[in-house]
């Protein structure tokens, strides 16, 4: 495999303090002696399986949540928020570390090395998202996947955390000065602007002057379809919303041979773009008595069931000439990810500030968030989101003043310090 450029961080023995000027544009940090390592995605089938059913995991919570979406319509990028989560986990330990593994299925998984694999899989598909012309979406995809990490320049961060990052994720370092938000806020803007082609403008997370660690997953998705619908045959044709509400819609029409799935309760296909990626379509199956849906917030474990169900097909069974009747739409969506990670039972990972001492020491995470969108029209797809986790060094929660009273009858003494001898004693039980 090709060697893979990344950024290199100097280190000390015991700890990292990162040193820079807060300008609106901080400079990645870089030094000698750390470079990604390549890694064959063959060597890692069980890990990666391991990661996309993770994701599953992770977007099932996500459509449950629902985000600001309205009407029922969701965006999310469980990828983005994977690879971050993913990368949280690298400086994760103790009870933390225990509970993120648990909750996303990754106990035992080789996860860094196969995140890395998978990462460079993608890579094939890296392009700059500011040349797409997104009316013309590229026969050859564009999939960008970046990985940005800022930290406050006055904060120790750990050398072995950043090593691992640079070893497998390739991700960008930039000291920064928090308290400085006319500077930092700009260069963390601009950096999510620029790798998503402009189509997320601002760092989902509300800027805290507080924070020393910013942790950013942006994803920038652009592909014409390998079989582009005709816009003449674009019409408005009924659609039942998930309420039962119809109405009219501008629907795209094709006849294709594609990959062609069904379960108990779905059926759906893969619509394929011009090289590399698809399209999953899952259909629910009409409510007995009604035209309505059985519902499309699907668990993660039918997600799966799904998944093995079309890579599980033959080639000869899996595809089908089929008609296609599908709408265009453009949806955005924001997601407040500690209301996701709460509801996924990552309470000591909201909570701990002791088992990220690898990253920061004292750490505690104090938002993550998530923005993202997709526009769906006849010539292909163009999708961005950005995955934020934040967090600030805390000292450990004070411990409660005393109080003391004495309302009631007590004892007293006068000591002489030096010598402990108590020169007076004495009990008040009516101070009057």
């Amino acid at each position: 495999m090709h060697r893979i450029r990344t950024a290199k961080f100097v280190a000390a023995a015991a700890a990292l303090t990162l040193t820079a000027c807060s300008s609106p544009s901080p400079e990645l940090l870089k030094a000698d002696g750390v470079e990604r390592v390549s890694l064959q995605l063959s060597e890692y089938d069980a890990d990666v399986r391991a990661l996309r059913n993770s994701a599953f995991v992770l977007g099932s919570a996500l459509l449950e949540n629902g985000g600001d979406g309205s009407d029922g319509n969701t965006v999310s990028s469980p990828g983005s928020l994977l690879i971050a989560l993913a990368m949280l986990r690298a400086g994760a330990s103790g009870e933390t570390a225990v509970e993120l593994d648990e909750v996303l299925g990754l106990a035992g998984v080789r996860r860094d090395e196969a995140m890395n694999a998978l990462l460079a899989s993608l890579e094939d598909f890296d392009g700059d998202p500011g040349s797409v012309d997104e009316d013309n979406p590229p026969k050859h995809p564009v999939l960008h996947s970046a990985n940005g990490l800022f930290v406050d320049r006055n904060v120790t961060t750990g050398p072995g955390y950043l090593d691992t990052l640079a070893r497998h994720y390739g991700t960008g370092v930039f000291p920064v000065d928090f308290s400085n938000e006319a500077a930092t806020k700009p260069a963390i803007d601009a950096w999510v602007d620029r790798n998503t082609g402009g189509r997320i403008k601002q760092a989902p997370a509300k800027y805290d002057v507080r924070n020393t660690f910013s942790l950013l997953n942006a994803l920038y998705f652009a592909a014409a379809w390998q079989h582009p619908f005709d816009a003449n045959r674009t019409f408005d044709s009924p659609f039942t919303k998930a309420d039962g509400e119809q109405i009219m819609a501008p629907a795209m029409r094709n006849e294709l041979k594609v990959a062609y799935a069904e379960g108990a309760g779905w059926r759906g296909v893969d619509l394929p773009y011009a090289e590399g990626f698809v399209m999953r379509l899952i259909l629910p199956d009409q409510a007995e008595g009604g035209d309505k849906g059985t519902g499309t917030k699907f668990g993660a474990a039918k997600l799966t069931d799904i998944a093995e169900a079309f890579g599980g097909a033959e080639p000869a069974q899996a595809q089908a000439q089929v008609q296609v009747q599908l709408p265009t739409w453009d949806h955005k969506t924001s997601f407040d990810l500690r209301e996701v990670m709460a509801e996924l039972g990552l309470q000591k990972t909201l909570s701990t500030n002791i088992d990220f001492d690898a990253i920061q020491r004292e750490l505690m995470l104090t938002q993550a968030a998530q923005a993202a969108n997709i526009t769906v029209a006849e010539k292909g797809t163009v999708a961005a989101a950005v995955t934020q986790i934040n967090g600030m060094v805390t000292s450990a929660p004070p411990v409660p003043a005393i109080s003391i009273e004495f309302d009631r009858a007590f004892h007293y003494q006068v000591v002489h310090v030096e010598t402990g001898l108590p020169l007076f004693m004495g009990t008040v039980a009516d101070p009057r």
